[in-house]
């Protein structure tokens, strides 16, 4: 092992990961202004004036740390993982596996169906929590999370399965990231409630819609070639008049709106 160049990798990172965050004080400060005048005594009647509900908040998260991670490498040498399976190693960090013969999904409409093939048939299945299910296209998203959170569209941390019109499936993809370690300095964060007047101060929030979901995850901050580094963010999830579900991300230490749609374009693209 290389220590030294190790050691050269980490004191790079959380070098840049310092001036970041440095960068993006005067950002969390401008933010942090917006929401004290959208103040808890007022973005009440707001929300109310605008019919626009929430579910029950998460409470007693008051603070969150960063984490950081590296990208897996697979190895010839250790696959296949498990019998029935065929698989290549795709850039070094990306498993693309066949199953010889196809497994069945016992049920398309039970999300633990997708969880128990993961566990029985993908390695380290049981750290990926199922994300998103596509009947049309028949495929299925999973997401690595770290202590029971969410890494939040992350190229190198998912599975993807693909399964025929026999609901069996036959073919997934995998990335990884591993190491994965909180760093030390634990951070205050945004409530649930300041993340609602933040996205309703950016005008995201429509009229006579209900926030269905808040929940704590992580998003990448800082991606070298092989180490990355995690903010703490809120996921919210919106159901609008019209029936549609509109996700949102925040960043939970600076209050900021993460457009994630680059990381969500990798991810859905992986396989072409």
């Amino acid at each position: 092992m290389d220590w030294s160049k190790t050691k050269s990798i980490f004191i790079g990172v959380f070098l840049i990961l310092n001036i970041f965050l440095y960068s993006q004080y005067l950002n969390s400060y401008s933010e942090a202004q917006k929401v004290g005048v959208l103040g808890e005594k007022t973005i009440e009647p707001r929300l109310k004036e605008d019919n626009i509900t929430y579910v029950t908040l998460p409470s007693n998260i008051e603070t969150a740390s960063y984490i950081s991670g590296k990208v897996k490498n697979f190895h010839s040498t250790e696959l296949p993982y498990f019998t029935n399976q065929n698989a290549e190693i795709e850039n070094e960090s990306k498993l693309i596996v066949k199953l010889n013969n196809p497994i069945k999904l016992k049920s398309l409409g039970d999300k633990e169906s997708f969880t128990e093939f993961l566990h029985m048939y993908v390695y380290e299945g049981a750290s990926y929590a199922l994300w998103s299910v596509d009947k049309e296209k028949r495929e299925a998203i999973f997401f690595q999370h770290v202590n029971d959170r969410t890494l939040f569209y992350n190229v190198s941390g998912f599975v993807k399965i693909y399964w025929n019109l026999d609901e069996e499936v036959y073919m997934y993809e995998q990335t990884m990231l591993e190491k994965l370690e909180e760093l030390e300095q634990q951070e205050n964060i945004f409530e649930p409630i300041q993340i609602i007047q933040v996205l309703y101060a950016e005008n995201l929030l429509k009229a006579d819609s209900r926030i269905t979901s808040m929940k704590l995850g992580y998003s990448t901050l800082v991606q070298l070639t092989q180490t990355q580094v995690f903010a703490p963010t809120w996921e919210v999830r919106v159901h609008t008049k019209d029936g549609e579900v509109e996700e949102y991300f925040v960043n939970a230490v600076e209050g900021k709106v993460i457009d994630i749609q680059l990381d969500l374009k990798k991810v859905d693209e992986v396989d072409e």
